[in-house]
């Protein structure tokens, strides 16, 4: 119950039905406020209790300043919370693993279940195996299944043991996707009362709903679990950056052309840790298909959220996707009642300003590491071949650079060749070199879910059948859409059986190639790119193509809309510049090149028009948590606490409460640290804990190995991430990785100061001899350390690595929270300096003194550190909040969580 202290508890009749509301223009200043900052004002004046969340904090948000610097703290209260399967296991795990400890601390298992609604979706453990076939589908699903059994009997338990907790099984579709044509309700009602739908996700594209006026953002599986036990989400009000849109998009462009600038462009600007709010006449004309996508790629701008106000154009898109009728007149009535409702002509209070003109956007893609790297389409191929020299080039004996000795001489134009003969299964023969583009993946929530760039891909498949085109045979092509809506809309427009010709056949209904499930090349490519040492590439139209992360055998991974994945699988090589060359030859051997097979707008909007409707959202989320009979018939235990399973190599009871007990240990200072790890800049999440595929000679491998696990059945570290076991051997696993204490290596190495000669060795067993001499560890890093997803693991791995601070030159938001949440110390170097300007080479031994201050309530605003080499300098304490300040005090979020519900 609300204090109610401004008097804004009001009632709001639709229909027949009356809600009641909290009034924003009860609070003076409101009215200027972003939409983004109206919601969060909401929020409070709901939720405002007299302690945690006060008048004051309500009218320091009324009275924002847009532009200070963030200083006040707010509590956010998120109307739900939402997961996928990767993060999603470890996060009921943890539930399991609490209620057995709140028990043996002697309270009471029960109060260990959400307090908000909760929804999972199975969608991150498909692996695209099987390719290429009509039966492909059924055959991963089968391989889906076998693999997972033991995590999807885990995941069914918790559905029938925790109350307000959902699970949308497998071959369903892709959590983001589901989540803004089912799950959102962009005007939640609960008890009685209408209010914003806001969310936090364990996915960092949480953010995809920002594009139908849905405040939310990733967080960590660890922030997840105490905002779904009734934890608000502690956070300091934030800057907002507003980006005007004026313009139409021009012909020949689409909504990725259009999120890769804007990624550019934001990435430029800084918006790490801010929200982003697009308004101006250019979001009218902007699709919420087209809003979604840009939403969805706000982790690879930095920013919190990049949300869209809501207006027509979202009505008419929850009543395509089946929302009732009341529920849409909800939404309406509340936004004009609230103040939420898109005025064009607007220019509410931002701190900094943005503006593009969408007429000005041209085709492009971005890579081949990173998503902000965009390449003008026209530019690709020139841009390649410089770029490959990364990936190519050596240095000889003679310290001069050289190509790999496997390498033919370079050819003319100074690009690299290696061209290699392939045999085929059938016997066949052709040649792959460097450039090849060994994976075309339609894959991924940011384009899947967007019917325009959906069908553009299925009319250049079929103008390119009819010109007697087809994928290269090294091409691995895949198609993975966000729901079976997507398929459904093929099949009505009779454009499926073009794309099973031209290779791109249904893989599954899941993220695949975007998390790293591309499943493995055909064996001949693989080998002929690994025993020459090709670096071949994959073109995906995605959101994340970090190093290592779509599959082992590529080094270079470019994003794409999805009707250039279809253009480049056809090409064949990145060499080919698909906006001058010929594409192939048609059936009477003339040149077909892209226009010819590009469709007009005018072709993408009349399917879109005519094959997409109401109907196909209804069929397919009629029943949407009931799963099919093989779900159904999954054996699961019954009780509220889980039956572990000791031989179980998928699911492990944690080590996070062992030897907990109610009163907190004071913080002490960190002395005699050694360093594990010494990155660079742009070190992602990927980078620490990798979500891919294990290998047979690393130290996860090894455990799986030594457990009966067959090599074939490793899975990969996303579908493991249950096993506690699996995930520390996998931390800083990264296959990219470069660690610079262990130069000359690449993968999770490091070197051993516990050994008289400190030699290399892997990450894992070192840190076990660390941890076994009683020697806490630190780690270095570079600018914008731990981007990428919201992957709890990478702060969990870290922390039971024996891992005890981490001092970057800057940190994504998600990661440096993640890392206090589990008791690790996120340090910051001071401005201007880094590991190298300090003279620090990992070597050395470190000290931090004046961390006890925190023993005092008060957080200290940097730490001494000095080393046995003599370089001292002051790292700024990277604890940003009170909240944060309590979880670091209490060992960790989880253990801060546990104490405060015995308490109750």
């Amino acid at each position: 119950m609300s204090a109610n202290s401004f008097d804004a508890r009001s009632t709001l009749k639709v229909g027949d039905e009356s809600y009641e509301i909290f009034r924003l223009d009860k609070v003076e200043g409101s009215a200027r406020l972003p939409y983004s900052l109206k919601v969060l004002l909401e929020n409070l004046l709901r939720t405002e209790d007299g302690a945690n969340i006060t008048a004051d904090h309500i009218r320091a948000l009324g009275s924002w300043d847009s532009q200070a610097q963030p200083s006040q703290e707010i509590q956010f209260t998120p109307a739900r919370v939402i997961m996928q399967d990767f993060t999603g296991v470890p996060c009921v795990v943890d539930l399991a693993t609490m209620r057995e400890a709140v028990k043996e601390l002697g309270g009471d298992p029960a109060k260990i279940n959400p307090l908000a609604p909760a929804e999972l979706v199975i969608d991150h453990s498909v692996i695209a195996d099987k390719f290429g076939t009509k039966d492909a589908f059924g055959q991963n699903v089968e391989l889906e299944y076998g693999r997972n059994k033991e995590r999807y009997q885990f995941l069914r338990w918790g559905q029938t043991a925790f109350d307000e907790f959902k699970v949308v099984p497998p071959g369903t579709g892709i959590v983001h996707q589901v989540n803004i044509e089912h799950l959102a309700r962009t005007v939640m009602v609960r008890n009685g009362q209408a209010y914003p739908d806001t969310l936090v996700g364990t996915d960092s594209h949480t953010t995809m709903v920002n594009g139908l006026g849905v405040l939310g953002w990733g967080v960590g599986g660890i922030e997840a679990e105490a905002a779904m036990l009734g934890q608000p989400v502690s956070m300091l009000i934030p800057r907002v950056v507003g980006f005007k849109l004026t313009g139409e998009l021009p012909t020949g462009t689409t909504a990725t052309d259009l999120v890769l600038t804007i990624t550019e462009m934001l990435r430029k600007h800084g918006v790490v840790g801010k929200f982003v709010e697009f308004y101006g006449e250019g979001v009218a004309a902007t699709s919420l298909a087209n809003r979604a996508t840009i939403g969805n790629m706000s982790p690879e701008f930095g920013s919190t959220a990049a949300i869209f106000p809501i207006d027509g154009e979202t009505l008419n898109y929850l009543k395509l996707t089946g929302r009732s009728e009341q529920q849409v007149a909800l939404v309406e009535a509340y936004a004009k009642e609230q103040g939420l409702w898109l005025d064009p002509a607007a220019e509410p209070d931002f701190s900094e300003k943005l503006e593009l003109d969408l007429s000005t956007v041209v085709p492009s893609i971005a890579g081949p590491k990173r998503p902000q790297d965009r390449i003008v389409l026209a530019n690709a191929a020139t841009q390649f071949e410089r770029d490959v020299l990364n990936y190519v080039s050596t240095a000889d004996e003679a310290g001069e650079e050289s190509f790999p000795a496997s390498d033919s001489p370079a050819a003319a134009d100074g690009v690299p060749s290696n061209p290699v003969t392939v045999t085929a299964p059938d016997g066949s023969t052709y040649q792959i070199d460097h450039g090849a583009v060994t994976v075309a993946a339609i894959t991924s929530c940011t384009n899947t879910s967007n019917p325009y760039v959906m069908v553009a891909a299925a009319l250049v498949a079929k103008k390119a059948v009819e010109k007697g085109l087809t994928r290269k045979p090294w091409v691995k092509t895949t198609l993975a859409p966000g729901s079976k809506v997507v398929t459904d809309y093929f099949d009505k427009a009779g454009l499926t059986p073009y794309l099973d010709k031209v290779g791109f056949n249904l893989v599954g209904y899941g993220c695949t190639t975007c998390i790293g499930n591309s499943g493995p090349l055909p064996e001949e490519v693989s080998k002929a790119v690994n025993d020459h040492d090709l670096a071949v590439t994959s073109v995906l139209s995605g959101n994340r193509n970090f190093e290592g992360r779509i599959n082992p055998d590529v080094k270079m991974n470019y994003l794409a809309s999805p009707p250039l994945v279809v253009a480049y699988a056809i090409a064949g090589s990145m060499k080919v510049d698909i906006t001058r060359d010929a594409l192939g030859t048609d059936q009477d051997g003339n040149p077909v090149f892209l226009r010819d097979i590009w469709p007009s707008e005018a072709e993408v909007n009349d399917v879109v028009a005519n094959a997409i409707g109401e109907d196909m959202f209804n069929k397919s989320y009629q029943d949407v948590f009931a799963g099919d009979a093989q779900w159904q018939a999954l054996p699961i235990p019954t009780g509220n606490t889980f039956e572990w399973d000791a031989e179980s190599t998928y699911v492990r009871k944690p080590p996070y409460f062992e030897g907990m007990t109610m009163e907190t240990t004071p913080v002490t200072d960190i002395t005699g640290a050694r360093v594990l790890a010494k990155l660079g800049d742009s070190v992602t999440t990927d980078h620490i804990s990798p979500a891919g595929a294990i290998k047979a000679d690393t130290p996860a491998g090894k455990y799986l190995t030594e457990h009966g696990v067959e090599r074939r059945d490793f899975n990969s570290y996303g579908s493991r991430r249950g096993n506690h076991e699996v995930m520390i051997r996998g931390t800083f696993a990264n296959i990219r990785l470069r660690n610079q204490i262990a130069p000359g290596t690449e993968g999770g190495f490091t070197r051993d100061f516990t050994k008289a000669d400190a030699p290399v060795s892997f990450i894992y067993d070192a840190s076990q001899n660390y941890q076994s001499a009683g020697i806490p560890l630190v780690v270095l890093a570079g600018k914008e350390y731990g981007s990428g997803s919201s992957r709890d693991w990478a702060a969990k791995g870290t922390a039971l690595l024996g891992v005890k601070a981490v001092i970057a030159e800057s940190y994504e938001r998600i990661h440096r929270s993640n890392l206090i949440g589990m008791g690790v110390l996120p340090l910051q170097f001071p401005e201007g300096a880094s590991a190298e300007s300090l003279g620090l080479t990992g070597e050395e031994t470190f000290s931090f003194a004046g961390v006890t201050e925190l023993n005092e309530g008060r957080t200290p605003r940097t730490v001494k550190v000095t080393t046995d080499t003599g370089v001292e300098f002051d790292a700024v304490v990277r604890i940003d909040t009170p909240g944060e300040a309590d979880y670091y005090r209490n060992g960790g979020i989880m253990q801060y969580v546990l104490r405060s519900l015995i308490r109750k």
